[in-house]
């Protein structure tokens, strides 16, 4: 892909663009091609695969969140981990999140129809799956097609170009992702997937939300309101 055809916000296409040139991004445009040529729904939109990196430009980043897969039910991904579009049903991890949030955060509570985060990835919440796309119906689908290798490429970057970020690694699979952050550089905090079949393992009481707010206060940076979404 040219660069001046890459559709993409401008501080993270500076440093991301080699990524397009590169052969395994080829092959996972080819993928995708072949799938929507064969009538297969494609979730996020296309315009919506890159929304947390549009909506969170390199700089403006505090905190980042390491999800797995967009969520692959109609109306549903658009882009950022975790998060819905507004009016649409909450997911049970996300009512988790929320739930972990309300008892361990003060300032606000949830309405439990908004789970659009888009106003955390304004506030600087990078909120990035590990792979940006699925087939409508079928979790994980696209795993393996090389997602995976461009969101490494994103924490490489904001690992060693930014400092005294947040990053909230829930299950094993985002702690592997993040596996390589530097820790002296970054505040890292690790606990179980909000899952229901996990959220009791240590989600519920981790403490993350308060815990990033009291980090970024003491390096002199704006926390985040938890209670903000739309």
């Amino acid at each position: 892909m040219a660069e001046d055809r890459l559709r993409l916000e401008a501080s993270w296409k500076a440093v991301l663009s080699d990524e397009f040139e590169k052969p395994y991004m080829s092959t996972l445009r080819s993928f995708l091609l072949s799938e929507k040529r064969a009538g297969k729904k494609i979730f996020p939109p296309g315009g919506e695969i890159f929304s947390a990196l549009d909506l969170t430009p390199l700089n403006d980043v505090k905190v980042v969140i390491i999800g797995q897969d967009p969520y692959h039910g109609p109306d549903q991904a658009h882009g950022l981990c975790f998060s819905v579009r507004s009016g649409i049903a909450l997911p049970p991890s996300l009512v988790n999140i929320f739930k972990e949030i309300s008892t361990t955060c003060a300032g606000g509570g949830f309405d439990g129809l908004h789970g659009c985060l888009a106003p955390w990835a304004n506030q600087g919440v990078l909120l990035l799956n590990a792979v940006l796309t699925v087939e409508r119906g079928r979790a994980a689908s696209h795993q393996g097609r090389g997602w995976e290798t461009f969101t490494d490429a994103v924490v490489s970057v904001l690992n060693e170009q930014r400092e005294h970020l947040v990053f909230l690694l829930w299950g094993s699979y985002a702690q592997k992702k993040g596996a390589h952050v530097d820790r002296s550089r970054h505040c890292v905090l690790p606990a179980p997937h909000p899952s229901p079949l996990s959220a009791h393992r240590g989600f519920f009481g981790c403490n993350h939300f308060s815990e990033a707010n009291t980090y970024l206060d003491r390096q002199g940076i704006e926390p985040i309101d938890w209670f903000d979404v739309a």
